[in-house]
């Protein structure tokens, strides 16, 4: 059922060659659709379960507003006859962002069939099956047009993890709380909002706006889902306006904030020299982890073994008279079934000595199971290192579950000390986190010192990545007790929640930095960059406009080639920030450019292809490869010219 007519959108236009498609069942298909719609300005077509639930009702407000595209669809599968009524035989690219990987799976695969040209983005959990997908579905599509290389398709399968994308943001809201991050060649690159008269830095690549007034109001706080609108920001100015404006307007400049992270004196995670563990027997008790072995449902168990015994002692006292220790000597050997038969005694003795038997027969083996159980978990966190007391300038991973697990990676790979509080030992990312030799606190965050125990006091900052909202949030409460002024990031999963949080803390702690966000809401961008092709590297929102960074090849675009990279600038439309300095017949696709792969038990970060600071002289040559940031209009140009050679070649 769709609440717009079948082939038209709520504005009225008719339903366009080259729509995109955005099916899912929680937030970020929600997400996908406004960075789409209203930041793209895509003509955009939702498929949800359901428009009176979840994220329905959002989705429907957003389409009632002015100047976005989008129409819904209401189906609880995305089978073939859903499909064709979201129009998939016209659309240019779907996305298939339901939590469930087979349905994703099944839908990409009907999708192919109904539409072999479609470019498709599938959300995956795993990440194994998911490039087989991937590789499978791009063979069908070559298959189909053998003389056409990929690029002059423009037909590709990406397949994304939300994990995996919000990870690098995560990471960059806690070294400096930048937003709209994107993944490069081994960077994090971020708009970072520089005041009049501030002198350039460093790490500063290049001016991407003019600002219509001052900063906006803390940008990189909490998730909203605003209507875009120029509102007088200039996007990719000339150099007279930069010049014109540096002392009486802000900037927002491209910044590589990671191009030299802090490293660590020793081992990337490990522990001073000085922070080594101690050799004496006094050392080597304080650290390990007694409490596991002896755990809840340990002392438990025993405390019900202890009380039904000193029952069964009661009663047999009474019965029998006789010393009360002779009566709980007794008792226990009929638990254990150490006693002889009581086949010479009274009746109440025999009885008493049965129902200890079966009390025994039952609690044993639950004692058994439950030792067993505690041994396991003491092995596996006896192995994980504790905090050094002097570890200092680190970073609190709060939560080792599939984010906590990818953050870990990112700032491992990043040289950044990192300490780590996990309440299950079985969680996926204590096994990373023990082969890296990252401290880890095998601890319920919520308890009384652990906090302080992992060295907040002294760490640069803390990221509550749980799964559960209440956990985070009062994790986070509790570092601001101990450290009024330490910056947090929070992974909240309702947006409003988020919002409200994020203001509150705003508020009461005005002299820190906080961060409410949520996964859905980081790896939106880079879905939606997905969408637009394999040459879009991200969607950069810039003040209240928006910027694409684009890889092109010079030879097919005539006004880059013979050009410098000076007279290459296009103001308003685009500019090259870097060239791919690898040989042509070397280069891989550019999907990858922004990949940083992580893997369980081993990282690596693709070495930088990109060169990042071009001369303005230097002279484009056609075998050249470079990067662009452009506006949508100038995007609009670069795709009008690819489309052209495309239809051109099968024309040939």
């Amino acid at each position: 059922m769709s609440i717009n007519p079948s082939d038209h959108f709520d504005d009225g236009s008719a339903l366009p060659h080259g729509h995109m498609i955005v099916c899912g069942d929680d937030g970020l298909g929600h997400r996908l659709a406004f960075e789409l719609a209203a930041r793209c300005g895509e003509h955009v077509t939702v498929v949800v379960p359901s428009l009176h639930e979840g994220h329905g009702p959002q989705l429907a407000s957003l389409s009632r507003v002015p100047g976005v595209s989008v129409r819904i669809v209401e189906a609880r599968r995305p089978d073939d006859a859903t499909l064709l009524d979201a129009g998939i035989g016209h659309a240019a690219a779907l996305a298939l962002a339901y939590g469930d990987d087979q349905t994703n799976i099944h839908a990409a695969l009907s999708a192919r069939r109904l539409n072999p040209d479609l470019r498709l983005v599938i959300r995956m959990f795993n990440r194994e099956l998911g490039r087989h997908v991937e590789n499978l579905l791009d063979r069908a599509a070559e298959a189909r047009s053998p003389g056409l290389s990929r690029p002059a398709l423009d037909v590709s399968t990406t397949v994304l993890s939300d994990v995996g994308t919000a990870a690098p943001e995560l990471v960059a809201a806690a070294f400096d709380g930048s937003a709209n991050v994107i993944a490069a060649d081994g960077l994090l690159l971020h708009p970072a909002e520089r005041p009049a008269g501030t002198p350039r830095r460093r790490t500063d690549l290049c001016v991407l706006a003019v600002m219509s007034g001052g900063a906006a109001d803390d940008p990189a706080g909490e998730d909203s889902a605003e209507a875009p609108g120029e509102g007088g920001t200039q996007l990719l100015p000339d150099d007279r306006t930069v010049d014109r404006s540096r002392a009486v307007r802000g900037l927002v400049v491209l910044e590589a904030i990671t191009e030299n992270a802090p490293a660590a004196e020793t081992s990337p995670g490990g522990p001073p020299r000085r922070g080594r563990l101690r050799t004496t027997v006094t050392g080597m008790l304080e650290r390990l982890p007694l409490g596991i072995l002896f755990s809840r449902r340990v002392r438990m168990i025993c405390g019900l073994m202890a009380l039904l015994v000193v029952a069964m002692a009661a009663v047999s006292w009474l019965a029998e008279g006789g010393s009360g220790l002779r009566a709980a000597h007794l008792t226990l050997l009929d638990v254990f079934t150490m006693g002889d038969p009581a086949t010479d005694a009274s009746l109440g003795r025999q009885l008493m000595q049965l129902t200890a038997g079966l009390a025994g027969l039952f609690f044993l083996p639950v004692l058994l199971a439950a030792v067993l159980d505690a041994m396991g978990a003491f092995r596996a966190a006896s192995t994980t290192l504790r905090p050094p007391r002097e570890l200092s300038d680190h970073v609190v991973v709060v939560g080792l579950g599939k984010v906590g697990t990818r953050v870990l990676g990112e700032l491992h790979s990043r040289k950044v000390r990192v300490v780590c509080v996990e309440r299950d030992p079985a969680a996926r990312g204590v096994a990373l986190a023990r082969s890296l030799r990252v401290p880890t606190l095998i601890s319920d965050v919520t308890e009384p010192g652990v906090l302080t125990e992992a060295g907040v006091r002294r760490s640069r900052a803390m990221l509550a990545l749980t799964r559960n909202d209440s956990t985070n949030l009062e994790a986070v409460l509790a570092a601001r007790e101990i450290r009024p002024d330490l910056r947090v990031v929070m992974r909240l999963f309702d947006d409003d929640f988020a919002a409200t949080v994020y203001r509150t803390l705003r508020d009461s702690y005005p002299n820190a930095l906080t961060r409410s966000r949520s996964v859905s809401s980081l790896s939106a961008p880079a879905f939606a960059a997905a969408m637009m092709g394999r040459r879009i590297l991200g969607v950069m929102p810039v003040e209240r406009g928006v910027l694409l960074f684009t890889a092109v090849d010079v030879r097919d675009h005539p006004e880059l080639v013979g050009q410098s990279v000076a007279a290459a600038f296009r103001p308003g439309q685009w500019r090259v920030i870097a060239r791919d300095t690898t040989a042509p017949g070397d280069r891989r696709s550019t999907a990858v450019y922004g990949s940083s792969t992580t893997s369980y038990g081993s990282l690596r970060l693709f070495q930088p292809e990109l060169d990042w600071h071009l001369h303005p002289g230097y002279v484009l040559r056609p075998e050249d490869r470079v990067v662009l940031a452009t506006t949508r209009a100038g995007f609009d140009i670069l795709l009008d010219r690819d489309r052209g050679r495309a239809a051109g070649r099968r024309e040939r």
